[in-house]
């Protein structure tokens, strides 16, 4: 076991927006109360700005942070998100959603879908989304907080504001922002990063540097020279175009990904505006007719210029490597196609913390963090594969590209347990659990050949009444709910 320093005591993160602050605002109030923490970033560098939903694990970094969520939402001008509705993925004119938490009742031995599928043999199951209360709230367009049958949500946030919310908890705790674009890396004998200089000719020493830095990789490309792996072989998009509309109809509780021809588009709405982008594969699709097809499904008044964003998708082979960790767009890039980018953001800062150096950099502690982030990575890369591999469109050359080539060997061994038998195990380090996968799969078209033996211990009267009767209990807490609409202008309005 190799330790690099003795004592850390300066920590320097290079990059604001969502990513290098949320870093400052975990670190000064959880575990920096010996550390001097210095946040460098320019205000002449702007932000990327698609990370703008999430998924319920965002919670858990604002519990341990104590943010109040009344509070929080209304400076973010956030919306309720129960889930995400997929148009036209699984075939032209047909959608599904995916939604947060259970569906159903599970036994130890088999997942609802199994119950679910003998019933509709026989004729007595409803969609399988009639059986998720977030989903059918979503629906409904409704949202509250009920005492039984508590849903499952997360947020739409505007991204900019969220970045100004964590930088006010941050310099609450005494982070110091540095305003200026890095000039110079300096690295020490070992290949450290010793400090930075920004154009001012300011040098800015640390004992231990976090790269939020997006796509620039300031730290841990450009002077660390980390590895990265590409993953576009798999995931063909490599562009993206941003832009804001203005509200012309209440926020729904749900995102909406809508399938282009070569590629998808994204509707997020918040309390004042509604966020959209396209994001396409250059192989197919021209920057020009991207933009096209872009303006010709938005609706309302155009708040902003289009934010052209070019990326490559996949992950550092390092994410942690000498003294530097990578946190957001500088470790890696995958679609925002399932919402995970500030969850992996979150992600990376709550191991750094469990795993930070106090006492300095060990080669365990770093392979470990390495380890973990990159299978997380990975398991969402293999979920957002699936989208496009298991459609059945066939309309465009891109999407029988999708259809036709080879997907890791991980995800195709998931594939064939479920359609062989409607098996579905969650991975470890997996941020989707049994019912998204078996959401996804059904929504896309696929359909098991056979369900669990278990099933049939209940009698064909017994299985009716079982799935009626949990029809009817999220029929019942739906029908308790305000709308989306009423829920925020009553419990966090915009300010």
């Amino acid at each position: 076991m190799q330790v690099e320093k003795d004592t850390l005591k300066k920590i320097v993160i290079v990059g604001g927006g969502t990513a290098g602050w949320m870093t400052a605002a975990s670190i000064s109030s959880l575990i920096g109360k010996d550390f001097e923490i210095t946040l460098v970033e320019s205000d002449e560098i702007g932000t990327v700005g698609v990370g703008e939903a999430t998924i319920p694990t965002f919670f858990a970094l604002h519990q341990l942070l104590k943010i109040d969520e009344a509070e929080f939402l209304s400076e973010v001008q956030g919306t309720i998100k129960l889930g995400i509705s997929f148009e036209n993925w699984h075939k032209l004119n047909e959608n599904y959603i995916h939604a947060f938490g259970h569906t159903g009742k599970s036994c130890w031995a088999a997942g609802f879908h199994h119950f679910w599928l003998k019933g509709k043999e026989c004729g007595y199951s409803d969609d399988y989304g009639c059986y998720s209360a977030e989903l059918s709230a979503a629906k409904a367009e409704k949202f509250g907080f009920l005492k039984q049958n508590k849903l499952n949500y997360a947020y739409h946030l505007n991204a900019g504001l969220y970045a100004k919310y964590l930088r006010k908890l941050a310099e609450k705790n005494h982070v110091v922002r540095q305003e200026g674009r890095i000039k110079t890396v300096n690295q020490d004998a070992s290949g450290n990063i010793a400090s930075v200089v920004i154009e001012s000719g300011k040098t800015i020493v640390g004992d231990f540097f976090v790269d939020c830095s997006g796509f620039s990789g300031l730290l841990i490309d450009k002077a660390l020279k980390t590895e990265y792996q590409d993953w576009s072989h798999w995931l063909p998009c490599d562009r993206a175009i941003a832009i804001q509309t203005k509200n012309t109809q209440a926020p729904v509780p749900y995102t909406r990904s809508i399938a282009h021809e070569s590629g998808w588009q994204w509707r997020i709405p918040l309390q004042s505006r509604v966020g959209n982008g396209l994001v396409f594969s250059s192989r197919y699709m021209s920057d020009e007719v991207a933009l096209e097809t872009l303006m010709s499904n938005i609706d309302g008044e155009v708040l902003s210029t289009p934010n052209f964003i070019k990326f490559k998708t996949g992950q550092r082979t390092q994410h942690w490597n000498k003294n530097c960790v990578a946190v957001g767009l500088s470790a890696g890039f995958l679609e925002p196609l399932e919402s995970t980018s500030i969850h992996l953001i979150q992600r990376a800062i709550i191991r750094l913390m469990q795993m930070f150096p106090f006492q300095g950099v060990t080669d365990s502690d770093r392979d470990e963090f390495n380890k973990q982030m990159s299978d997380e990575y990975e398991y969402i890369r293999d979920f957002i594969i699936m989208h496009y591999h298991v459609s059945q469109r066939d309309d465009s050359k891109f999407w029988r590209d999708c259809r036709s080539m080879e997907i890791p060997s991980t995800l195709q061994h998931k594939l064939d347990l479920f359609v062989e038998a409607g098996r579905v195990f969650h991975g470890e380090g997996d941020v989707f659990a049994e019912n998204s996968w078996t959401q996804v799969m059904l929504g896309q078209g696929l359909m098991p050949n056979q369900y669990h033996p278990i099933v049939n211990m209940m009698s064909d009267s017994e299985l009716e009444n079982f799935l009626s009767s949990l029809k009817k209990m999220v029929d019942q807490s739906v029908k308790q709910l305000p709308s989306h609409e009423l829920f925020l202008s009553k419990y966090c309005p915009a300010t």
